[in-house]
């Protein structure tokens, strides 16, 4: 399912045939080119969107929500997905319908240290265009872990994986042993990891995502099963990937610490100091904005391990390394 303008190009949607019609994992983006897609590879297979049971989606972005009312339109499929991405969906359309987003998102890079010169420079060089994206539609179902999702005839088994989204899933084909893993786990690169807002109290998204990586490296079926990402290819291996993923967050987390010291600093500062695969000056600031997140997501689980601390609790948002 192609991602117009998106270095991901497309997300990889799947089909579980069952007593009662198709059943898919993720929907894709909300647009006419992905919409196509959808129609063509479903008949590919001598099904139809009209035909569609359900859409069980690994997680709320866009990517892979985008499409599923339009599938419920057509066919009066259900939607489900975690209890925590369906309450995040909820408070999203409420923003939008506040027209609180763009407002609420400078405050936030301001908190993080941007100044008034980055945040008015939306044609810097190396910018990119930031879409609009409309909010997903709700769900109808909502999922907890260890939940059977309703496919007849079959077993598929939500696996709770929070860290990418807070209501992240992967699936388990019990029948067939297959695994889903949406964006959990992909055999090439690793999922964003943010803090939003960047001091939101009280989560450790970066940690979730390390326990939930141990957790299905753990798996008896990791060892053998074949994966079926939501970017990229299928692959074998889930266990030695996840725990490949796990290293390089150790990385990151020995990266971000070595910029702490006495004197504190800024989430902004600590981001830009950080390697990225384009400088710093040349991101744009949509990107720099998700690069803070990344930050907040790693010095948040230094927090808990004693590492960094916080250096007040006002703005800007600074931190200073643990005595």
């Amino acid at each position: 399912m192609p991602i117009p303008g998106n270095p991901l190009a497309y997300t990889l949607v799947y089909a579980l045939e069952s007593a009662r019609g198709p059943v898919l994992v993720d929907a894709g983006w909300e647009h006419e080119d992905a919409w196509a897609a959808l129609g063509e590879g479903l008949g590919a297979f001598g099904m139809d969107v009209a035909e569609v049971y359900g859409v069980v989606v690994t997680h709320h972005h866009p990517d892979h929500a985008g499409l599923a009312g339009r599938v419920r339109e057509a066919s009066g499929a259900w939607i489900a997905m975690h209890r925590e991405d369906a309450e995040i969906v909820r408070r999203f359309r409420e923003m939008v319908e506040r027209d609180a987003g763009r407002s609420w998102r400078l405050d936030t890079l301001r908190r993080a240290g941007a100044d008034e010169a980055e945040l008015a420079a939306p044609g810097r060089a190396g910018a990119r265009r930031v879409r609009h994206v409309d909010p997903p539609a709700e769900p109808d179902r909502e999922l907890d872990d260890g939940d059977l999702v309703d496919l007849p005839g079959r077993r598929l088994r939500a696996i709770w994986t929070p860290g990418h989204s807070p209501g992240h899933i992967c699936l388990h084909l019990e029948d067939d042993g297959r695994l889903f893993t949406g964006d959990h786990v992909l055999p090439r690169i690793t999922p964003h990891i943010g803090l939003y807002p960047y001091d939101r109290p009280g989560v450790d998204p970066l940690g979730d995502f390390l326990a939930s990586l141990r957790r299905v490296a753990g798996l008896p079926a990791a060892e053998r099963a074949e994966a079926l990402p939501a970017h990229q290819h299928r692959f074998t291996g889930l266990a030695e990937r996840a725990r490949a993923i796990i290293g390089h967050h150790e990385d990151r987390l020995a990266e971000v610490a070595a910029l702490l010291g006495a004197e504190p600093v800024t989430l902004w500062q600590v981001a830009a100091g950080l390697s990225w695969r384009s400088p710093w000056e040349a991101m744009a600031l949509a990107d720099r904005e998700m690069a803070a997140g990344e930050a907040a997501a790693h010095l948040r689980t230094l927090e808990r391990r004693g590492v960094a601390r916080r250096d007040g609790a006002d703005a800007p948002i600074r931190f200073v390394r643990a005595a």
